[in-house]
């Protein structure tokens, strides 16, 4: 009985030092594909669609679980 609970114990370390890497890894992923850009590129997206501030909260799509996951 006393091992399979260190046995369970350690899976389920296991598993979640697992996750851990991998949703740093998948940011790590997001973070690299996100381009760079200068501040005349970023000017002119500026002048194309505006600020977020000028939008509505329903027009955007929150990605946070997406990520988080």
């Amino acid at each position: 009985m006393r091992g399979t609970m260190a046995q369970d114990d350690l899976k389920k370390l296991i598993k979640e030092s697992v996750r851990e890497v991998i949703r740093e890894e998948r940011l790590g992923l997001c973070e690299i594909m996100i381009p760079n850009v200068s501040k005349k590129e970023l000017d002119e997206v500026h002048a194309k669609f505006g600020s977020p501030a000028d939008y509505k909260e329903d027009e955007f799509t929150d990605m946070t679980d997406w990520v988080k996951e």
